[in-house]
């Protein structure tokens, strides 16, 4: 992210391991890089010279910095970032990339990776269904949806057929 400063950044606290977050989101989502790591340049308390103090990265084009702040502040789900998919291949390997790199698998398309941060891997055709103008479809599609923890788009569009 060299150059200019965007108008928005995300900033994501991490204990500790603010780098190596950015570094396995960069190589799991598309338009997503590393950038400026910033080291503390003396001793401080709680820390040493050399230390990882924040890590600028792009998250599918979303400008970020991951700050190592310590364990005060852990991620909840009352953030996440909801990522659209358009093929069950691409949301079985965002999904399985989170969860297998020791994330957990919760309900309705959400995951949460190691570091705690919550993820809706959501497939568009799940969205289509749930904003279907008919409100049939919609209750089917949603009933599906409520049996699932990673989203079946199959599942969801069996539902939609009816």
């Amino acid at each position: 992210m060299a150059g200019s400063t965007p108008p928005v950044t995300l900033c994501l606290w991490y204990n500790g391991d603010a780098d190596e977050a950015a570094s396995f989101y960069a190589a799991t989502f598309d338009n997503s890089q590393l950038g400026a790591i910033t080291r503390a340049p003396t001793d401080f308390p709680g820390g040493q010279a050399g230390a990882v103090l924040t890590v600028e990265f792009t998250l599918l084009g979303i400008p970020c910095i991951g700050l190592n702040g310590g364990p005060q502040f852990p991620h909840s789900e009352a953030f996440s970032f909801q990522v659209a998919t358009d093929t069950q291949e691409d949301t079985d390997r965002l999904w399985n990339a989170i969860v297998g790199n020791g994330g957990a698998e919760s309900a309705c398309g959400w995951c949460k990776d190691k570091w705690g941060l919550s993820w809706q891997i959501t497939p568009r055709a799940l969205t289509a269904g749930m904003t279907d103008p008919d409100p049939a479809v919609r209750q089917k599609v949603f009933e599906a949806m409520m049996t699932m923890r990673k989203v079946d788009i199959a599942a969801i569009e069996a539902a939609k057929a009816g």
